[in-house]
Parts: structure tokens; sequence; C-alpha cells
């Protein structure tokens, strides 16, 4: 995961919850998220918890992570106990690049949450993947063991942008890597985007677009690139060897991502995702910003369940050395109030399509609504409807939005 952890309490040893928060697992939804932290090498731009083989210490290798993983589930499993969720909605495993684990073990590690918890009949099972990662074998393997949709990082079709982003595959195998999957039986495909890198053009961006449409994909995800602290892309830039990036570029590369995949059949359904119908859009994400419950397993894993927020120790072998040692890899956990819970809701469904409800707003964040409609910010329709919805220029003005709707 991104970013550097909050502080919050001791996680107990065992990993217990408070019975409150155990009173409705489940009721508005329950995900298991995978973390996997391995990646062949460090992207410049990449903050996340992961890690290449030259950081790794002992009892974090590849070839025992899934038995380490399924060995935090086991513990996940005493955790709720009786107060189980009715069934398992959706799956992500995320990394790092899940897809350097063999796709036997990830077959194994879905196959154990299924049998502890139950997969719903429908149930959406994605894996991310670098494209230089799967080959047609490894798909078809993930296929039959019940992986439903894919989301395969592209990042750009140029390949000057891929270099300095630091990324490993040639600048059509993402567009390959995503006809492998279709003709593996994934229901859903999804590419992601990175754009505003130093030195990408409005044609390169164009260029991208028009390879991600020609693809067939029925889902795109696209973000500004992010600098942050620590990675080797901020460093090179405080040396000046590349520029920051431009909020007015990200700005117009938004309107073009938004302009092109909705005239090949997209909607956004959420600020930076796009989707060929309902049934295309990442129900598992769809958790997160609606405030449901979930389990993530993993180094650095978050998880949510009935308002409480814990977090796993980051390093692999901190981790895997807790779980032989029979406890809980929980670092720090953090029990939501009311007001922190209404935060976090304002700020995720405001990001969808779907909107907030302006009768969740108090009087203040009532007269921002109106102030943000006032400058068409908002949908005049939809929020004569009782929603405040976001238009195409409030989508870019997203971030201040939310702050003037909150107390």
């Amino acid at each position: 995961m991104p970013g550097v952890l909050p502080e919050g309490e001791t996680v107990p040893a065992d990993g217990s919850l408070p019975a409150a928060a155990l009173h409705a697992v489940g009721a508005r939804g329950f995900g298991v998220y995978v973390h996997v932290p391995f990646c062949a090498s460090r992207c410049g731009y990449c903050d996340f918890n992961t890690y290449t083989a030259a950081e790794l210490g002992g009892g974090a290798d590849r070839e025992s992570y899934a038995d380490t993983v399924l060995a935090e589930l086991a513990l996940a499993a005493r955790v709720l106990g009786d107060a189980r969720p009715p069934r398992v909605d959706t799956v992500f495993v995320g990394g790092g690049t899940p897809t350097l684990l063999p796709a036997d073990d990830l077959a194994r590690i879905l196959d154990g949450i299924d049998r502890t918890w139950g997969l719903a009949a429908d149930a959406e099972v994605t894996t991310e993947a670098n494209p230089e990662s799967v080959t047609p074998g490894s798909l078809k393997t993930l296929r039959a063991a019940g992986y439903t949709r894919i989301s395969l990082g592209m990042q750009s079709a140029a390949p000057g942008v891929l270099a300095v982003l630091d990324r490993r595959h040639s600048a059509g195998r993402a567009v390959a890597a995503a006809g492998e999957a279709r003709d593996a039986g994934f229901d859903h495909v999804n590419l992601d985007l990175i754009y505003g890198t130093p030195g990408e053009s409005a044609a390169d961006f164009a260029a991208s677009l028009a390879q991600v449409v020609a693809a067939g994909v029925d889902h795109v995800s696209a973000y500004a690139l992010i600098v942050e602290d620590g990675t080797r892309l901020a460093a090179r830039m405080r040396r000046g060897e590349l520029p920051y990036p431009s909020d007015d570029v990200a700005a117009d590369r938004y309107l073009a991502a938004e302009a092109a995949l909705d005239a090949a059949g997209f909607s956004w359904y959420e600020v930076s995702n796009w989707a060929r119908g309902e049934a295309a859009r990442c129900r598992h994400n769809l958790l997160y910003w609606t405030g449901a419950d979930w389990w993530g397993l993993g180094p650095g894993a978050h998880s949510h369940v009935g308002g409480v927020r814990w977090w796993n120790v980051r390093h692999p072998s901190a981790y895997a050395k807790r779980l032989v040692a029979g406890g809980s890899p929980g670092l720090a956990r953090e029990i939501l109030t009311a007001e922190e819970a209404h935060t976090e809701d304002v700020m995720l469904r405001l990001r969808l399509a779907s909107g907030l409800p302006l009768a969740t707003l108090d009087p203040a964040g009532a007269a921002g609504a109106r102030r943000a409609l006032a400058d068409g910010l908002l949908d005049p329709v939809r929020y004569a409807a009782g929603q405040a919805v976001l238009t195409l220029r409030g989508r870019l003005l997203a971030d201040a939005v939310v702050r003037d709707l909150l107390p």
C-alpha cells in the first residue's frame, strides 16, 4: 500500500475485534484483498509496499508465500468465527506483481478463500499483472481456477514514457496480453494508464488511448502521475533531470481520456475509472468506495470490518515471522468515529457517478454543495433529485469540491 501508515492503536496479539465490529459483518458486502509484494524490478514512480529479490530477507521467499497467506486466512477465520460473512462477493489480488507467483499458487490462495468463507456464485475475482509476467498458459490456469477479471499495467504505449517510468515491458505487450486474457476466457479485462509523465506529448497519450480502445477491453483506469517522496522519480526531479508534472497538462490529458473513451462506448463510474456497461465495473473497488467490509491478507495490507480499520506489518519477513509464531500480523488499527466515517463517505462517494445523497450533508456541507452547483461543479439535474454528482469540470476539481462539502 502506498504512503506512510498512521500510528493507530495496538492490534491484539490474537487479532480479535470488538464485538460491535462483528455484529453485521458483510451486511454491505464483503471482499478479500490479497497483497503480493514481489516485483522483478522497482518502477521509478512506485512507493507501494513492494520488494525485489535483493530487498528481501529470510522468511519472505516466493516459494512459501502462498502458505503464509493461507496462515493469515486461517487466523482471519478464527477472528470472525460465527460472525463470518454470508459470502465473499469479491477477491482482488494486488501488488506488487501477483503473477510473479506461480499460477498454481494463486489458484491455491483462491481455493483457500472459498473453503474458508465461500465465494458467491457470481463472485468477481481479479488479479493484477504486469504484461510481461503472464503467458497464454498461465492465464488459462488462472481462469480455470476461478479468476474472472485481470488488470494489466499498461501505463503508456510510448516507449519513451515507459522508459521514464522504468517499465520493463515493450510498448505493445500490454495490448497483446489483453488479447491473451480474452482468449483465455476472462470475463473482464482492464488496462491501466498513467498520464502526465515528463516528456509525454499529447500525441503520445492519444496513441495510448487509441491502443486501449483497439484492444477490446471493457474497463480502463487512468491516473495522473503522482511524484511520491522517496522514489527514484522524485530524486531525478529534485536533481533537475526531469521537470515536475504540470497540473494543466494533467487536466488536458484527463479531458482527452474522457473524450476518447466516451466516444468508444465507455462511461465513467468513478473519477479515474471507465467501463463498458455496469457489469464491467470493478465491484471490489466499489466495496471500498461504498464503505463495505473487507479483509486484507499480506504484508502492509489494510482491512476494514464494522468500522475498525487495521493494517499489517509491511516487510514480508516480519509478516511471516508473526504468523509462524501464531500471532496476528496486524501492526496497528483505528476505530472510526462517526465524524471520520462521514468524512470518508463524502470523500469516496463524491468520486462516483452515482454520487452522494445530499441528505447526508450537514448544514455547512449543504451550503458548500449549493456553491459547487452555482460554480458548475455539480450536475443540476441530479442535484434536483437529491444527489451530489460531479460534472466533467467538477471531476477536474474533485478534491476542492470534497473540501467544500466537509465541516
